[in-house]
């Protein structure tokens, strides 16, 4: 069973790693969108995506059918690849961008449930980061893949590797059968609750305070970092006419070889260390990633502060899951809390291409990326001050 969960998390990295941040490079350099026009699109598309991510948690949390929810996901995905390349138009990105959007609240959360609907609770902290070492494999694969296309051939020829990972994608996910998910487990119940009604919405948001706490912290956080690569991959694009796929691809590459290591040393170490340094260390990489971003030009430089993002993603991906699934035990709804923290991120994610495309307008891209930086040292002093540690110690 875990080989097979390895080949999905694998091939649905491939999936979402054939679009990421090449389209915002493929809108400016290809369709000749401004920063700006880039902007403005992806944040009003994504706000409007993220409004379901909730009540795809409730459906998560509630469906046995979890498997078909992935393979029409990446159905949808692989459509809007072919959209946008085809016709970059602004009715055709801002459609495809809030199905993007609303498909960032299917994957991630459904295999994390299918996952804790297979695995013990005592394992799950290791299988997630084996989850993460996975995705972040599929990631560095088909970055350097699009990488290599979009030099040998062009951007445009990227866009149509996703339909094929997504046949792959599918495959990997109907190979695990329905009847070994727990979906009582899945959705957060113990053993002993299988029985239990799921904990009332109101009481979720009512009486889980360090939930919402958590949720405000990482909407800063993505806030100051959603922005950060593509405004990168924008300064390297103009920069250096002709590499812009390679050199993004050079960036995200670092990052994902970076975020295996660090995945694994914390499924290794997360219950020992605690929750919180590790949520305070990944802050604290990303406010040294936007000082460094706003402070130099070179190319080789840029790069090599995508070890920062390794860091912070590294961390982000396993601890995330841990700390809902810490907060949240025993109501029912962890599928539930996982859309809702999404919702409130994904909030902060989309405000900050906006932001990021009008700074740059106004003062240009060192100013831009300094205010992502003072924006990223506020999550870090919230994680610092109000988080509370989960790990429940002997």
């Amino acid at each position: 069973m875990h080989y097979r969960l390895d080949a999905l998390n694998f091939f649905l990295a491939d999936v979402r790693g054939g679009l990421g941040s090449f389209v915002s490079v493929f809108l400016l350099t290809e369709a000749h969108w401004t920063a700006a026009q880039i902007g403005a699109v992806l944040t009003v598309s994504g706000l409007l995506g993220i409004t379901l991510h909730t009540p795809v948690g409730a459906l998560i949390d509630a469906t046995r059918a979890k498997r078909a929810l992935l393979v029409a996901g990446v159905v949808l995905l692989a459509a809007c690849a072919i959209a946008i390349e085809r016709m970059p138009t602004g009715p055709v990105v801002f459609l495809a961008d809030v199905v993007m959007a609303v498909l960032g609240a299917v994957f991630a959360p459904t295999v994390a449930a299918i996952t804790l609907g297979l695995v013990r609770q005592r394992d799950f902290a290791a299988r997630l980061a084996r989850n993460a070492v996975f995705d972040r494999i599929g990631n560095v694969f088909i970055v350097a893949l699009v990488g290599l296309t979009g030099w040998w051939f062009s951007q445009r020829t990227t866009f149509y590797l996703v339909p094929f990972f997504a046949v792959l994608s599918a495959l990997a996910a109907l190979s695990i059968p329905a009847d070994a998910i727990d979906h009582e487990r899945a959705r957060g119940f113990t053993r002993e609750q299988h029985a239990s009604r799921p904990e009332a919405w109101w009481a979720l948001l009512s009486q889980h305070r360090p939930l919402l706490i958590l949720a405000m912290t990482v909407a800063i956080f993505h806030f100051a970092n959603a922005s950060m690569l593509p405004l990168a991959g924008q300064k390297l694009a103009l920069a250096h006419p002709g590499l812009e796929a390679p050199l993004l691809s050079a960036c995200i590459l670092v990052a994902q070889l970076v975020t295996i290591p660090v995945a694994i040393l914390v499924g290794m170490k997360a219950d020992l260390w605690g929750r919180k340094p590790l949520l305070i260390a990944a802050c604290a990489a990303l406010v040294l990633r936007g000082i460094v971003f706003a402070a130099f030009d070179s190319a080789s430089i840029l790069v090599a502060a995508q070890i920062l993002d390794g860091i912070s993603g590294g961390i982000l991906d396993v601890l995330i899951p841990l700390l809902l699934a810490d907060m949240v035990r025993g109501t029912g709804r962890y599928n539930v809390s996982r859309g809702l923290v999404s919702t409130i991120q994904g909030i902060g994610g989309s405000l900050s291409n906006v932001a990021a495309g009008t700074l740059v307008a106004v003062g240009g891209y060192a100013t831009a990326l300094s205010v992502l930086a003072f924006v990223a040292a506020c999550a870090l002093a919230l994680a610092v001050l109000h988080i509370p540690e989960t790990v429940r110690r002997p």
